[in-house]
């Protein structure tokens, strides 16, 4: 019994001495080619971030498709470097380092020559002198229940006093109504017992 014991304490004793044990190199030296990383991280980027430019447009809680790439990529590529697949926390901050460049330089270019509109669109008419613009809305993919929802939401109950409704780059809706006619300001939500 007392054989026994010992041998449990050594082994406990051994393996309280690995958890604390830290390999600094495996942890900070990349195992393989910085620049492959660049460049898987540049291909993802831009592949993504093209194809999600071109998806019917919709908002997402005041985030752009663009905002919303960035936090996934990152995320994931931060995640890999702390969770240990890639060999190094180097690779792992590298790759996030890349994804931020493109994000940043993207930005940059759009806000340097907005005419290119990288990251958003141009504004989509879906409404034009009271009628629907229903080839456009099945381009963003938008049914009619949703442009009257948007027109009640800015304060119009029908087409009538609309001039124009526009989908805007980033998802939003737009309304400019007809000289004349002047929205309803929907009511301010009340509360039960107020």
């Amino acid at each position: 019994m007392q054989i026994s014991w010992s041998l449990h304490a050594s082994n406990a004793t051994e393996r309280s001495d690995t958890v604390l044990e830290v390999d600094w190199t495996r942890l900070l030296v990349p195992s393989g080619s910085l620049l492959e990383i660049v460049i898987r991280g540049t291909t993802i980027y831009l592949v993504l971030f093209v194809v999600m430019r071109f998806l019917p447009r919709r908002e997402v809680g005041g985030l752009g498709a663009a905002d919303i790439l960035l936090i996934v990529l990152i995320a994931d590529a931060v995640q890999e470097g702390m969770a240990g697949r890639y060999e190094s926390v180097t690779e792992g901050l590298l790759l996030a380092g890349t994804i931020f460049f493109w994000a940043t330089l993207i930005d940059w270019t759009d806000y340097r020559f907005p005419h290119l509109r990288l990251t958003e669109g141009p504004p989509l008419a879906v409404v034009r002198n009271g009628r629907l613009m229903r080839r456009n809305m099945a381009r963003e993919q938008v049914t009619e229940d949703e442009v009257l929802s948007q027109l009640r939401q800015h304060g119009y109950e029908s087409l009538d006093g609309v001039r124009a409704a526009y989908i805007e780059g980033d998802g939003r809706f737009s309304v400019l109504g007809r000289k004349g006619a002047s929205a309803q300001v929907p009511p301010k939500e009340s509360r039960a017992g107020h």
